[in-house]
Order: structure tokens, then C-alpha cells, then sequence
């Protein structure tokens, strides 16, 4: 069966075709390591690893690359505003080296409450700069290059159709790119690989190079270390949608001149997540994280099955309501497969025609440019399908789960003193006194309790009796 990706570059969906049959190289951008994730970058982090996890489900081997920006990441795209990583030094006391290590490791601990797979290979931009000079001197070479007030440019008047990923005019992408006029520039678009004279004088990060002591420029840590982990043909690139204008599109101009061919064949880019209208973002100092989240009662995992309610290319409107309706229903959801597995048994029929005809119903759906609303339709389509036994169903949701990634069968979910006729007793109790208080909305909720444990129950005259569903 075919997977189809969207590519932003055709802007169209796209049968995915490797460039080593059976095998899958994925770069994603990394964080900027000078504060905490906010959600809406946890978004992002949460469609690629459902990427990798689809095309894994597809039984392709991937190779997934990211890297991790601890160095030149300035608070535009386009060379200007304060240096990142120094901001987040000042602001907490602290070295850059410090805040990097802080933010790096709080990054992970976000990405394992998420179930977010840790890449194959995380690199890290300070342990790449020889890396990053070497592309930066094969540029040189090719003429791609000028140097103005002691930074090394990048000169797009140089690489043909530098706006074709951005499908915007040359004037738009200036437009929304410029905040404030570099006058070293010869186009105003262009960007820095490499900085000796920057505005920040007593820059901690500082590395030799042949242009004299400085930092590199943002752009140039992707090109290098993609082209240096998975080569110069990448299966798919992928990022947030803000990347498009400007940093993947810097990208493409410096990777494809140094290599002198297309690099990438998908590019693939998550949608913002928005509140009240607008998109999250760090630079207005508020912004939610995964913390704050677990403060006001949520788990991570109600996160993760609220974006994977939405297609990755759609923006998502958070809003706490929005995301209780989610947790409210992947209770459920959780409470219906527990009721499965504890019903299921280890002699039941497992019939392998049967479950490979939802495996690719499922696979079709995911094969679609990751439609996850639609493979949870297959997945409640298991869970109600009367003519599968209970051991089939718990082999299906298992294999699904390894896309989604929400612990639907783990035992703590489970609650395994649900099959404890004890406890079942005692919410018949419960159920009878809330009757006879005439509690009739309490009554249906306890019944309802007792029917997602897979418990059925039988009102008569001489009480209420029960039996376990098969």
C-alpha cells in the first residue's frame, strides 16, 4: 500500500517514494535551547514523531535526524534581534553552556511524558562548527559568497528560484522577513552564514575560522548537519510552518549550491497552534508549556490525543475547554479498551484475515498524509465490531498504538480490580441507593461505569445481577 505526503514544495499530496528502498532519512528541526517548549512547538515534535511512527508501522526503517541549536539562533530569522541563548543566560543568571544543558534535557523530559521517540541521532550545533566552516568554505568556493563588515553573507542573487519553497514574490518574502536594514547586505534577503562582527561584543560562544573568531549564523547548522548524517538526497524534511520563509528557504539556497542538486524530496510542515486568534509564541512572554498544563489536571497524553484530533497541516484552537473534551474523551476511550482486554481471552480466535482487513484500513488512513480523525474512526470501528472476539481486538489496538503512542493498553489504565467482583458489587450498591434516591443521573453514570469495564447488568424484581461481557 502507497503512503502520500503533502509536499510544501509542490503543494501537493504526493506518493512518498524513498531514495533506498525500504529505508526512510528524516531530518526535523530541533529547539533553540534557551527556554522551555511551549505546546505549540510540543505540536510540531508530536506530528514528526507520528511520521516516523506511521512510516515504521509502514515496516520502513527510518533514520531521524535532529538537530539541537545552542548557538547563533537570533530572535528574528532574519539576523536581527538579540541573541537567544545569551537572553536566556541574562535572564536566569546563568552561562550559556548552563541554560543549553538546562533546556536541552527539559526539552526531553517534555518529549518522554508525550511519548515523542527520541531520534536516531541528536546533534547538537556547538559539536558541529568544523562542520558548519567547512560547508561555509565550500560556498566560498563556489562564488555563493561575500563578506561585508567582517561576516561572511550569502548571496541569493547567486541561486536560482531561491523563492520556490515559499511560493511567495520576492518582495513578499522581504516584507515579511525584515525588521530592521542590515546595511552590509547587498539584497536584503540575504543572510549570514558566519559572524566576526557582530553587535554583540562580548559574545561567549566564539569559535576560530578562517574569517576571523566568531559564531555562525543559524541557517547553516541545518544544511550542514542534515547533509552530514543522511547525505546529500534526504527523503524528508520537516519543521513548523514559520520555517518555510525563511529558514528552509535559506536551506535550500545554501544545501543545493553546495551539492549542485535538489537535496530534499518531501518537505513536510506542522500548522500553528493558535489561542484566542493567534499563534503561541515565546517572544510575548507568555506562552503555555506542558507543565503548566499538568498543573491545571492534565496529563500529557490528554495533549498528545488532542492534537492527534487534527490533522497536522490545520491549525488547532487550544483552549482548556477544548482540551478537557479531549481528556474527557480519551478517558473513555481508555475505559472501553480496558473492558476489552480484560475480557479478552488467551483462547479466543485470532483470525489473521480478519485483523489484516482493519490493518489496512488503518494503514490506508495514516498512509494519507497522516489522517489520524480518520484512523481513530477505525480504531472505534474495532472496538464496536460485534463479529471480532476480544483477543483480536486487543492485537489490532496494540498494533495502532504503536502509531498513536497513548498507552491504551498499559496497565495502569487497565485497572485490573475492575474484573474484582468486590468492586463491581459495591457500584451495584452505589447504583441502588442512588434508585432509591431517585438519583437517576448518578444511576446511568455508575451503569455506564460498569458497562466500559465490560460489565452488563440486569435490573428485575428480585434485584440486580450482573455478568462480565464476552
Amino acid at each position: 500500500m502507497n503512503f502520500y505526503i503533502y509536499n510544501t514544495m509542490s503543494r501537493k499530496k504526493e506518493k512518498f517514494i524513498p531514495v533506498h528502498k525500504g529505508k526512510v532519512g528524516i531530518y526535523t528541526c530541533g529547539p533553540t535551547v534557551y527556554n522551555y517548549a511551549h505546546i505549540g512547538n510540543l505540536r510540531t515534535y508530536i506530528f514528526e514523531d507520528l511520521l516516523k511512527k506511521s512510516l515504521e508501522y509502514y515496516s520502513y526503517k527510518v533514520e531521524h535526524v535532529m538537530n539541537i541549536t545552542d548557538v547563533g539562533h537570533l530572535q528574528s530569522d532574519s539576523d536581527t534581534g538579540e541573541d537567544k541563548m545569551q537572553l536566556g543566560a541574562e535572564r536566569e543568571n546563568k552561562t550559556v553552556w548552563e541554560i543549553a544543558k538546562f533546556y536541552e534535557d527539559a526539552f526531553f523530559q517534555d518529549c518522554r511524558k508525550l511519548n515523542i521517540e527520541k531520534p536516531s541521532v541528536v546533534c547538537k550545533a556547538t559539536d558541529h562548527i568544523q562542520d558548519m566552516i567547512d560547508l561555509i568554505k565550500l560556498l566560498e568556493q563556489k562564488g555563493y559568497t561575500y563578506i561585508s563588515n567582517g561576516n561572511v553573507y550569502y548571496s541569493i542573487d547567486k541561486f536560482k528560484n531561491y523563492n520556490k519553497l515559499a511560493h511567495l514574490s520576492m518582495e513578499e518574502l522581504e516584507a515579511g522577513s525584515r525588521v530592521e536594514i542590515d546595511e552590509n547586505k547587498r539584497n536584503p534577503l540575504d543572510f549570514v552564514l558566519w559572524f566576526t562582527n557582530s553587535k554583540f561584543k562580548n559574545q561567549i560562544m566564539q569559535w576560530d575560522s578562517p574569517w576571523g573568531k566568531g559564531f555562525p549564523g543559524w541557517h547553516i547548522e541545518c544544511s550542514a548537519m542534515s547533509l552530514k548524517y543522511l547525505g546529500d538526497r534526504i527523503d524528508i524534511h520537516c519543521g513548523g510552518v514559520d520555517h518555510i520563509p525563511v529558514h528552509h528557504t535559506n536551506e535550500i539556497a545554501q544545501s543545493e549550491a553546495a551539492v549542485g542538486h535538489q537535496c530534499v524530496n518531501y518537505w513536510m510542515h506542522g500548522e500553528f497552534l493558535v489561542v484566542n486568534g493567534g499563534k503561541m509564541s515565546k517572544s510575548s512572554g507568555e506562552f503555555l508549556t506542558l507543565s503548566k498544563i499538568q498543573e491545571q489536571g492534565f496529563s500529557p497524553l490528554d495533549y498528545r490525543y488532542f492534537c492527534l484530533q487534527s490533522r497536522y497541516r490545520k491549525q488547532l484552537a487550544f483552549s482548556y475547554s477544548a482540551l478537557k473534551q479531549a481528556r474527557d474523551s480519551y478517558n473513555k476511550l481508555k475505559d472501553r479498551i480496558a473492558a476489552i482486554v480484560l475480557s479478552a481471552k488467551q483462547d479466543e480466535r485470532a483470525d489473521e484475515e480478519l485483523i489484516d482487513k482493519y490493518r489496512l484500513k488503518f494503514k490506508e488512513q495514516i498512509g494519507d498524509d497522516l489522517n489520524t480523525p480518520n484512523a481513530f474512526t477505525v480504531l472505534f470501528q474495532v472496538i464496536k465490531d460485534n463479529e471480532l472476539t476480544n483477543k483480536e481486538k486487543k492485537i489490532l489496538i496494540e498494533g495502532f498504538d504503536t502509531v498513536f503512542s497513548l498507552d491504551l493498553l498499559k496497565a495502569d489504565n487497565i485497572k485490573m480490580e475492575a474484573a474484582d467482583e468486590d468492586l463491581i458489587n459495591k457500584l451495584i450498591a452505589e447504583r441502588k441507593e442512588a434508585r432509591d434516591n431517585k438519583d437517576w443521573s448518578k444511576a446511568d453514570e455508575i451503569r455506564d461505569k460498569l458497562k466500559n469495564m465490560g460489565v452488563d447488568i440486569l435490573d428485575s424484581k428480585d434485584g440486580t445481577t450482573w455478568k462480565a461481557r464476552k
